[in-house]
């Protein structure tokens, strides 16, 4: 019994890490596609479900295994090293991500079921339009509505919300996100975003705009911020104290249990619909939470 329980701790072990590098792979590029995005939510449901039953069967051992093969210097060091890898790089994934996963909601998701294409299209009337303002309230950009002709298309198509760096009038040419098969959609305009690669709902893990340059930003600040946690929680605690947090029910739990609270944020937005606001919490603190929740409850491993 003992020994079924503890080659099963090491197979969910494995199979987690798996999943979980699969699922904030997927979720890394998956926001420049519509939702929902089903292959980070099924590759995180694996993981998460691993990760439970791993520490169910923990408390059920409650101890540590026999000395053998996997329990050596190099072996608890190897897997510790590989954990925290997985740490630094879905927290980065996670910072990544919350920039670009809000995307533009419905409206796009609509014209890419309908076929969405990017033609540029002249201004015909501006309708309204009011100033976007930075934090130093200086003007970043204009949000307008715009009734725009698309040459060989639609003649007349309403955009709501155009984003510009310019202010539009007529005859001013603009890329349009728009359906010739339905036209009463409307059309999509910003300048900020890569309007081809949303058109197209390809896997893209840094898009070619403003918010892909951001989140590129963010993964590279997170990830070596992870990175040089990984020899330091890796390197410098003994052997024997990396095998106790390993093994130590208590403090998987703690672990288990921050990874299904960010797994729990993030489902509504994979599955398309909209998060409570504990949800959102969640989110936006995903990336804190799982490398702040892995250096305190690794901290036992200095001794």
């Amino acid at each position: 019994m003992r020994s079924t329980l503890i080659w099963l701790i090491r197979l969910c072990s494995l199979t987690a890490w798996v999943a979980g590098a699969v699922a904030c792979m997927w979720l890394l590029g998956a926001t420049a596609m519509a939702r929902p995005w089903h292959e980070p939510f099924v590759w995180g449901a694996v993981s998460v479900g691993c990760a439970v039953v791993r520490v169910v069967a923990l408390w059920v051992l409650r101890g540590e295994p026999e000395a053998d093969g996997f329990t050596d210097e190099f072996w608890v060091k190897l897997r510790t090293g590989a954990v925290w890898v997985l740490v630094a790089f879905s927290s980065a994934v996670f910072a990544a991500a919350l920039l670009t996963s809000s995307s533009v909601g419905e409206k796009l998701d609509a014209l890419r079921d309908a076929g969405a294409e990017v033609s540029t299209a002249t201004v015909l009337e501006l309708r309204s339009t009011r100033e976007e303002l930075n934090d130093d309230a200086v003007v970043k950009g204009y949000a307008s509505r715009l009734l725009v002709s698309v040459p060989g298309g639609a003649e007349r198509l309403t955009v709501r919300g155009a984003y510009t760096y310019e202010k539009p009038g007529k005859g001013t040419e603009v890329d349009v996100l728009w359906a010739r098969s339905d036209p009463g959609l409307g059309g999509y305009v910003n300048e900020s975003k890569d309007l081809p690669t949303l058109a197209a709902n390809r896997w893209h893990a840094f898009q070619g705009d403003e918010l892909g340059r951001g989140s590129l930003i963010a993964f590279i600040v997170v990830a070596l911020i992870g990175s040089i946690l990984v020899p330091v929680f890796t390197r410098v605690p003994d052997a024997d104290d990396l095998q106790k947090t390993a093994w130590s029910a208590p403090h998987q739990t703690v672990r288990t249990a921050l990874t299904v609270l960010v797994f729990w944020g993030w489902s509504p937005l994979m599955l398309g619909s909209q998060p409570g606001l504990v949800q959102m919490l969640a989110v936006v603190g995903s990336f804190c939470l799982v490398l702040l929740g892995h250096v305190l409850t690794s901290l036992r491993g200095f001794g």
